[in-house]
């Protein structure tokens, strides 16, 4: 019979190493999980909030600029926030008739598509598939998602609840965001002073990183989803293809879910052209489509995002992965900018204390930080 093992005997550092690291996991994974439940149980406080950070790093050039020409605080917000209104709602009532009268069309290009790609299946492909495989898989679809429908009740309730908060959110978005440009670089000011004076450095680099990288990301999202939808809309005027305008729209506005919209906007470009011009246009619209995004990933993405996207796509992926399940389409949108927002904060706070003069670079793609009462960063307290 073996002895046991003597009162000094240790187990292997292997195995310590690992259990450490799987208590961390362990403690990490149930920590987000206990996050994600709180957030979305606060979804109608949260939901705005970010909305107003958002709104806040877009519209807070053209407050700033006013209040450097002389404007108070409350009239250059006030102005600022009725101008964007006033600018969303022109661009809305310009383009609705021809946007809704596109858009009844939509459904019906890419339905149509969807068939001519079921007709090369079935004819031309060599692939051993039926029309009648086609119609039992249809079948079998179908009547799975009317099994849902009927099991989802609290479902559809919950998501009409949630349209009527986010209807709600973005009210109190705009209101927030008035106060935001109005008293905000008073509040950080304050706020920078409350601190305990050892924390203040701290707050000042989470701060500027977070602006910066918020700043960084839409900028960069807006200017290529805007290139995308350019290429895409003149290849399709040039091909003669109609529904140009939802597609361009879409382009656009995937462009803020990167990796996967910029995928999902292409699909729908190359069925739209199917179903309207036939596979040839459809092969060119798609051969564009995917050299625009290689072209914009591997060379326009990391230099007009710079340090506010520097992640790698898994992570990309898992986040709008946990924000789709969490928050549904919402946190598709703002999956991404909150994560580089928290983790460019953190390489630039750990770039502070490792280097100082490092802290800048780490912080952002040199966007101004978040501005004081005269416009310019946070100033040091005396």
């Amino acid at each position: 019979m073996a002895a046991p093992p003597s009162p000094s005997w240790r187990p292997p550092s292997v195995v310590l190493k690992v259990t450490a690291w799987a208590g961390c996991t362990i403690v990490v994974l149930a920590a987000g999980w206990l996050f994600l439940k709180i957030a979305s149980a606060l979804a109608l406080v949260l939901f705005p909030l970010v909305v107003t950070a958002f709104l806040s790093r877009i519209l807070a050039p053209p407050s700033q600029w006013l209040r450097r020409r002389g404007w108070r605080p409350a009239p250059a917000a006030a102005a600022t926030v009725v101008g964007f209104l006033v600018l969303l709602g022109g661009l809305t009532a310009a383009m609705a008739p021809s946007m809704v009268s596109e858009f009844r069309g939509l459904g019906d290009a890419v339905a149509d598509g969807v068939a001519d790609i079921e007709d090369w299946v079935v004819e031309d492909s060599g692939l051993d598939v039926t029309r009648q495989d086609i119609e039992e898989a249809k079948d079998d679809a179908s009547d799975r998602a009317s099994e849902v429908v009927r099991n989802s009740g609290d479902q559809i309730v919950s998501g009409a609840r949630l349209v009527l908060t986010a209807l709600v959110g973005l009210v109190l978005s705009l209101i927030l965001t008035f106060f935001a440009l109005k008293d905000g670089p008073d509040t950080l000011e304050r706020a920078h002073r409350a601190l305990p004076e050892h924390r203040r450095r701290d707050a000042e680099v989470v701060a500027s990183a977070s602006w910066a990288s918020l700043g960084g990301y839409l900028r960069g999202a807006a200017l290529l989803g805007l290139l995308e939808a350019v290429v895409i809309g003149a290849t399709m005027a040039i091909l003669g293809v109609d529904l140009i305008l939802p597609v361009m729209l879409l382009t656009f506005l995937a462009a803020f879910v990167p990796l996967v919209g910029a995928t999902v906007a292409g699909v729908l470009a190359v069925l739209v052209t199917l179903a309207a011009g036939g596979l040839v246009p459809a092969l060119i619209v798609g051969v564009v489509a995917l050299l625009v995004q290689q072209f914009d990933n591997d060379l326009l993405a990391p230099w007009i995002y710079g340090k506010a996207l520097e992640m790698h796509p898994v992570v990309i992926l898992l986040a709008i992965t946990t924000g789709t399940a969490a928050f549904g389409v919402v946190g598709t949108f703002l999956a991404v900018p909150l994560t580089a927002v928290v983790l460019t904060s953190v390489k630039a706070l750990r770039a502070e204390r490792t280097d100082p003069t490092e802290s800048a670079a780490a912080g952002g793609d040199g966007s101004d930080p978040p501005p004081s009462p005269q416009g310019g960063p946070v100033p040091e307290p005396t």
